[in-house]
């Protein structure tokens, strides 16, 4: 992953539906780290025309922020695609989203029609990972980013997809999702993608999102995807790196900087024996929390 990509904060990712001007109107008020502005699922086909045009609208009007704006287009393979990103593609959004991609070979052609359609080099390529197919196929999609010129920095789980094409449950504990959860994050990591978890579905149960965020933290998600705005502080909460450990990654990072310990493999931190692993992962902690605070003063100054 380019390494400006590599910590910025992803800990809430909200879907706000194309199709409602006023949904759009109110996401800058929201503390979502990422806000995906969607024409694929949110939106009915006889929609489809509309909800471009609102969704121009909105990024014409709007001033862009240091948070990431990402538009989710329609398919591949669809009618809307090709112009939905030359809708889009000019004013000043992050990234595209992709739905459904099965293969490497999609990769390419997203890459191919982000080119066509005139994106700048900066233009991201986010996929959905959301089918079985795609889970087959998931250590070739990923290798696709050791390509120096290719676009691609976030996969997306769409677990709901997931579910219905398994013919599996929703249950409290994701067991029939961990397989694909697990795999699929293990691709990502391995090709330096960054990954974010599927959505919560009932947004009245803050216990049962409480219990899935640290499922997905705990097993290595940069964040969660949301579908309201009453989930994100949750996900901000739980994706953050908690205080103390952050004030450790900075002790951890002052031992190993110190003069007399230059070359040393391993130290005695706070009782602790600590290597150079662990000052790796402390530079991540605190890069993390460093632009989790960045970003927050800029709302805070907005």
């Amino acid at each position: 992953m380019n390494p400006t990509q590599r910590n910025k904060p992803r800990r809430s990712a909200l879907y706000t539906p194309g199709a409602n001007p006023r949904a759009m109107e109110k996401t800058r008020q929201v503390p979502a780290d990422v806000f995906i502005l969607d024409l694929e699922d949110a939106v009915a086909p006889d929609s489809k025309l509309e909800a471009r045009q609102h969704v121009t609208a909105f990024l014409q009007q709007h001033k862009a922020d240091k948070r990431e704006l990402i538009v989710r287009v329609n398919g591949l393979d669809t009618p809307w695609c090709a112009d939905d990103l030359r809708a889009v593609i000019s004013l000043g959004i992050s990234g595209i989203l992709f739905p459904k991609i099965n293969s490497r070979r999609d990769v390419e052609r997203a890459e191919e029609m982000l080119t066509a359609a005139g994106a700048p080099a900066s233009m991201q390529l986010w996929c959905m990972i959301e089918t079985p197919l795609s889970i087959l196929n998931l250590h070739a999609i990923a290798q696709h980013a050791e390509n120096s010129a290719s676009r691609m920095s976030v996969w997306v789980m769409g677990t709901n997809d997931l579910v219905k094409e398994l013919r599996a449950q929703h249950t409290p504990d994701r067991t029939p999702m961990l397989y694909a959860l697990g795999a699929a994050l293990n691709a990502a990591r391995a090709h330096g993608l960054g990954i974010l978890d599927g959505v919560h579905n009932d947004i009245a149960d803050s216990e049962g999102l409480t219990r899935v965020c640290e499922q997905g933290r705990a097993m290595g998600f940069d964040g969660k995807t949301v579908i309201h705005p009453s989930q994100v502080d949750q996900c901000n909460r739980i994706f953050s790196p908690d205080p103390e450990a952050v004030e450790n990654a900075r002790r951890i990072i002052a031992a190993f900087d110190r003069p007399e310990n230059a070359g040393k493999g391993v130290l005695q931190v706070d009782g602790k024996m600590v290597e150079l692993l662990h000052a790796a992962i402390a530079r991540d902690t605190i890069a993390i929390a460093d632009a989790i605070a960045a970003l927050q003063a800029d709302q805070a100054a907005a």
